[in-house]
């Protein structure tokens, strides 16, 4: 078949539409028009012939559902994810300090608007990607009861949290301690890590026999991947809510846009509830 009809066949157009219909919203809010058929073709057409590559600052707890996604998004557009992971804090100043990167998922809503109103991301380019959850987990199977009771009754080594002055999930991790009153207590015992991804380390080695870390660490497919866990509560702490935003060195990048409307399919939607998220 020659390319031309290959691109114009509705077979080929009916797996780009979703992507199109989230793309169509992302040109509009950067104050660009995409009207009608012609142009859905001419940008297909353009995704096809040019393949790019998005640099993409990740939060550490979204690294195994972007692996996933990245799968589906070359596969589907012939795009390339290179992906950075980190903390947020951490990242968040590396694109402060001039990091080229051109998408951030970050693991709050806090720092990408703050880099909206630095002039550093696309203003109305933001949203929520996931709804993080925290999830009180150890290597051991049944170390961890359903309730958390654990935490009470202090009968561990160690306990990892991620930094929370730099990681939402460990900021969170404090707020479940305070609340349940056991911070006082169990401080002696905590060790940090500088990212989530470190504090998943600490306790996969057993360099710490419980952590908090995300739920989408530990889960994979809707089933719990290995030793015990306690699925924290949501109203033990402040909302974990994952922004995601266009950065300014990726506004002239098809594939950034190409791939932020590819996360807010409902495909990659339901991909990211098997990890966990709300």
């Amino acid at each position: 078949m020659p390319a031309q009809s290959l691109f114009l066949s509705q077979p080929f157009l009916s797996r780009f539409v979703p992507i199109l219909n989230c793309w169509e919203r992302l040109l509009r809010r950067l104050g660009l028009a995409a009207t009608g058929g012609l142009v859905a073709i001419a940008l297909i057409g353009m995704q096809a012939a040019h393949a790019g590559t998005v640099l993409v600052a990740v939060a550490a707890n979204f690294s195994a559902p972007l692996q996933a996604i990245g799968k589906v998004f070359t596969s589907e557009t012939g795009h390339n994810l290179s992906v950075s992971i980190g903390a947020t804090g951490k990242l968040h100043a590396q694109i402060v300090n001039g990091a080229p990167f051109e998408v951030f998922l970050s693991a709050d809503h806090i720092s990408p608007a703050q880099l909206e109103g630095a002039g550093l991301a696309v203003a109305a380019t933001r949203f929520t990607y996931a709804a993080g959850r925290l999830a009180l987990w150890s290597a051991t199977a049944g170390m961890v009861d359903a309730n958390g009771a654990v935490l009470k009754n202090g009968r561990f080594g160690k306990i990892a949290i991620a930094e929370p002055k730099t990681a939402p999930y460990g900021a969170a991790a404090i707020e479940v301690l305070t609340r349940l009153d056991v911070l006082e207590a169990l401080t002696p015992k905590l060790v940090t890590g500088e990212s989530i991804g470190q504090t998943y380390s600490f306790v996969a080695t057993g360099n710490a026999v419980l952590g908090f870390v995300a739920l989408s660490q530990v889960m994979q497919d809707g089933q719990l991947k290995s030793g015990s866990t306690w699925v924290v509560p949501a109203n033990l702490h402040t909302p974990i809510r994952q922004d995601a935003v266009l950065l300014t060195r990726g506004k002239s990048n098809p594939a950034a846009l190409a791939f932020l409307a590819f996360l807010q399919t409902d495909k990659t939607k339901a991909l990211i509830k098997t990890y966990g998220y709300d």
